[in-house]
């Protein structure tokens, strides 16, 4: 993915299906320089997630599936869910090491878990509250805890009508703006619960029988 700022998301490398501990958080890959990877914006990214309190995520649907750019940070976020927050341990990305760490017993970290979350998905055609729920369960996958019903919404803007008149259909469909706002809403106000020690999170302090 590139910006219009020439900046990228580089795609992951998969380093966590050879063992955890070698997936660093955050994601240690890039730069590579031999293969002209310079510049990641992940590493823009990375803090934004880390130090955030709630997250919103908006995205329509590209052919029953999240936009590009989306998909490319997702896959970078795996090092958020059980990833390496120590490289030193593997001495950089020796995987013989990072497989002996795993075996010997890893705790598989959630970096993330705790945040608030929203999600918005929109949708032309097909496919909107299954990308709505599809990020739902990935979010919750990582620990991340819901701001409530109104804060998760999946909507069709100009139900199958041309393409040449879409802007004009999101400029005239109110009731989804006030949705979005109001999920806005109900996220900060999730947020502040959170801050005060009033947004359930029941079973987070529960070690899980299986690991990830």
């Amino acid at each position: 993915m590139a910006s219009e700022y020439g900046r990228h998301i580089h795609p992951c490398k998969a380093c966590f299906s050879t063992a955890p501990a070698l997936c660093h958080w955050p994601c240690s890959c890039y730069p590579n320089y031999s293969l002209g990877q310079a510049h990641d914006w992940m590493n823009e990214i990375y803090p934004l997630w880390a130090e955030a309190h709630g997250v919103m995520i908006i995205t329509p649907v590209n052919w029953y599936q999240v936009s590009s750019p989306l998909k490319l940070m997702m896959d970078r976020l795996v090092c958020a869910d059980g990833g390496n927050p120590d490289p030193t341990r593997t001495h950089g990305k020796d995987a013989g090491r990072a497989k002996e760490i795993e075996l010997k017993g890893w705790d598989y970290p959630r970096h993330l878990a705790g945040r608030a979350f929203s999600v918005i998905v929109h949708g032309g055609a097909e496919g909107a509250e299954n990308v709505r729920r599809s990020l739902s369960d990935w979010l919750r996958a990582m620990g991340l805890v819901s701001a409530g019903p109104g804060a998760e919404i999946d909507r069709y803007i100009g139900y199958w009508r041309p393409y040449a008149g879409n802007h004009e259909e999101f400029d005239a469909d109110t009731a989804i703006q006030t949705e979005v706002v109001n999920a806005a809403h109900t996220l900060a106000e999730a947020v502040a619960a959170q801050r005060c020690g009033k947004l359930a999170t029941s079973g987070a302090h529960l070690r899980a029988p299986r690991d990830k």
